[in-house]
């Protein structure tokens, strides 16, 4: 059933909890008249532009990542930070890219997963720090280069 609920046309899937790059994506999506569907568990602000969708889904750990993996399709774009959610869309035939700009591919998910598992087992012994690097203006530069990418590479695909 990917892709074959709507048109031809690309879409961008965003896991929306938490994400700070919700505006990046609605400026490079109008510029390219693309939809987006934005998935969370909780309320975000709507948006008046009728070519987004806002999902709420249930509560449940992995609910929206579920959401987004049923529906997304080849070529489509998803915006996660969540890694098992883009090997999932990798698997999909869809482009993922992080809110910091990586591009995640078929040739770096199986690192990215790796390298997961390895954090949290570190963080489950007591060994491993939550050091999130803040985000900053580079971050939102670099993801709007790689949406920008992605979406005239899933266009020539399409």
């Amino acid at each position: 059933m990917q892709g074959e609920e709507r048109g031809a046309a690309v879409e961008i899937y965003v896991d929306a909890d938490a994400c700070p790059v919700r505006a990046e994506v609605l400026r490079v999506a109008e510029r390219h008249d693309l939809p987006v569907v934005f998935v969370s568990n909780q309320g975000i602000r709507p948006d008046p532009n009728p070519k987004v969708r806002q999902i709420v889904v249930s509560d449940g750990a992995d609910a929206a990542d579920d959401w987004i993996a049923e529906r997304i399709g080849p070529d489509d774009i998803a915006v996660t930070t969540d890694i098992p959610l883009a090997d999932r869309c990798l698997q999909a035939g869809a482009r993922v890219i992080s809110p910091t700009g990586r591009v995640f591919t078929q040739a770096n998910i199986g690192r990215a997963l790796a390298s997961r598992e390895i954090s949290r087992h570190l963080r489950e012994i007591g060994a491993g720090g939550n050091l999130n690097a803040a985000f900053g203006a580079s971050d939102r530069s670099t993801f709007l280069q790689a949406l920008e990418n992605a979406v005239q590479a899933a266009k020539r695909g399409r």
